[in-house]
């Protein structure tokens, strides 16, 4: 199938009309803005590039939410991106960011996931740019700055991060993955699994274990050159999304030199884990702006389709539906707006975040399920696109923690328990 049938083929949920691209970027309610004005010029100005520039991409390339697009044109992306000065706006102000709050980052990321835009995740870099390496600048030596973090905030260069093996998910420091000191270089060997963003990047900041003993944990982290000999990286499988944006990253005798060490050896998950409460809250966006989309375009179903002689919107079970996936849905958006509001005053909040994770995640998945109820058999067939945020957003319920992982920090918070590693 050519890209052009492709294209059309999914044209129906996300190029229909200019009257849908108008629904997918009107509120679903009147009320003031939450965050600055900074935040809401910012809204305005990316919503044009989505609408603009970028949805004329996406039908060029013949792009959808299961057909990711090549490297060269995320490259495209990420430049323009940069060029706007979107693309790395969250580093700090150190690096080019805005110094933008946590509320008024929140904001603006659940506007480019509500857009609907398949290319959402790349205004950011998420999964490739600077959100992988904003808080390590502080750790970094100099040389690492040049080579490794520098070119990613540019949008000259793609990372990703790999912590996650086989045996090391949800409890991370049980990794496998061995680094061996030789002279000035670590010797690397293991298997990284699934990385997101690995197929499209050029570097990794990878975590590895240089413990000299079994039964002593020293997990430390290091930037890798995917490039390089002894490295593989192997995106053979997709994710039940349907998209292949992750991979696995295979280490057989890779030689990294000790100056790539980020910080000191044994404090790699401090590294990774030291910003974790935000970076729980801020997966959070992205899930209630795709359960925005999921709710818009089941309203518009509903308003559209029709049933024994009128739109099947004027039935009390279908009005019932919606407005239990709007409450569910301004609950969700409610305690995500809370939980940053707090992490800005300076407060801990790691219980909050964690419910936050929780609540979103499994609303958003309640919201995508009704849209597809909604939908009939039409929700079911693959291709559409509230079929595929119902698959995306299930995806969202393991990913960066899993609700059992977030109820367990949220015991542990209530009963006054130590955290444990990963929490």
């Amino acid at each position: 199938m050519t890209t052009q049938a492709i294209a059309s083929k999914f044209s129906d949920d996300t190029t229909a009309s200019a009257t849908t691209a108008s629904s997918v970027r009107a509120p679903l309610f009147d009320g003031p803005f939450e965050g600055s004005e900074r935040a809401a010029e910012l809204i305005a100005r990316i919503a044009d590039f989505l609408h603009g520039e970028l949805a004329a991409l996406v039908r060029e390339e013949g792009i959808d939410h299961e057909h990711s697009p090549d490297k060269p044109t995320l490259q495209r992306v990420w430049r323009r991106s940069h060029e706007l000065g979107f693309y790395g706006m969250t580093l700090p102000t150190a690096m080019g960011g805005l110094g933008l709050s946590l509320l008024d980052h929140v904001l603006i990321k659940e506007s480019i996931y509500a857009s609907g835009s398949p290319l959402a995740p790349h205004v950011f870099g998420e999964l490739s740019g600077p959100p992988r390496v904003g808080a390590l600048a502080r750790h970094a030596t100099p040389m690492q700055l040049a080579k490794f973090i520098v070119p990613v905030a540019q949008a000259e260069k793609a990372i990703c991060f790999a912590l996650t093996e086989a045996e090391a998910g949800s409890d991370p420091g049980a990794l496998q993955t061995q680094a061996r000191l030789d002279g000035d270089t670590y010797i690397l060997n293991g298997r990284k699994r699934f990385i997101s963003g690995s197929p499209f990047a050029d570097y990794a900041v990878l975590m590895a274990s240089t413990s000299d003993s079994p039964d002593r944990r020293q997990i430390s982290a290091f930037f890798v050159d995917l490039r390089q000999s002894g490295v593989e990286v192997v995106s053979g499988y997709k994710t039940m999304a349907g998209q292949s944006t992750t991979g696995d990253i295979l280490l057989n005798d890779c030689r990294v030199p000790a100056a790539n060490l980020i910080g000191e050896p044994g404090r790699g998950l401090a590294l990774a884990l030291g910003r974790i409460t935000v970076n729980r809250l801020l997966h959070c966006p992205a899930m209630v702006g795709l359960a925005t989309v999921a709710l818009k375009d089941a309203r518009d179903y509903a308003r559209k389709r029709r049933q024994f002689g009128q739109p099947i919107a004027g039935f009390q079970a279908i009005q019932h539906s919606l407005a239990d996936m709007a409450t569910q849905l301004a609950a969700a958006r409610a305690l995500m707006i809370s939980t940053a509001r707090q992490l800005d005053a300076g407060g801990d909040a790691r219980a909050d975040a964690s419910m936050a994770k929780l609540f979103c995640s499994e609303s958003a998945f309640r919201i995508a399920d009704a849209a597809v109820q909604i939908h009939g058999g039409e929700g079911i067939v693959q291709g559409r696109r509230v079929e595929f945020l119902f698959r995306m957003l299930r995806m969202y319920r393991v990913l960066t923690g899993t609700s059992e992982i977030q109820k367990n920090i949220i015991a542990r918070e209530l009963l006054g328990e130590a955290p444990q590693a990963g929490a």
